[in-house]
């Protein structure tokens, strides 16, 4: 489950940078939960041959955030802010500093 939350996770941010093909195969395999079968079927090719392409894609997004990070910051964006909501909760002064704190990091870090 895990790895298809992440795959989806890079198609949601690198997903145009595939072919049209690639993006079709991808979410019938991901999005649609068609299996290999399926897919091959409606495609007119080898199941080897959607497996094949669905690895590169899986190859492709990953090499696009290893470059670029993208999820990374988005992910550790995300618990910064859920930080803060938490910290905003707790209405002291240190809570207050801490969320100024938080809140300069995601700052700089854009």
């Amino acid at each position: 489950m895990k790895d298809i939350i992440k795959s989806s996770m890079l198609y949601d941010f690198y997903g145009e940078l595939l072919t049209e093909h690639q993006k079709e195969i991808f979410e019938d395999f991901f999005l649609n939960d068609l299996s290999l079968a399926e897919i091959a079927e409606d495609r007119g090719i080898s199941r080897q041959g959607v497996h094949d392409l669905v690895k590169r894609c899986e190859k492709t997004l990953n090499g696009y955030e290893e470059k670029l990070h993208l999820v990374e910051r988005f992910s550790k964006t995300k618990e910064e802010v859920s930080m803060i909501c938490t910290l905003a909760d707790q209405k002291d002064e240190k809570s207050l500093l801490k969320i100024k704190e938080i809140a300069q990091e995601i700052l700089e870090n854009y």
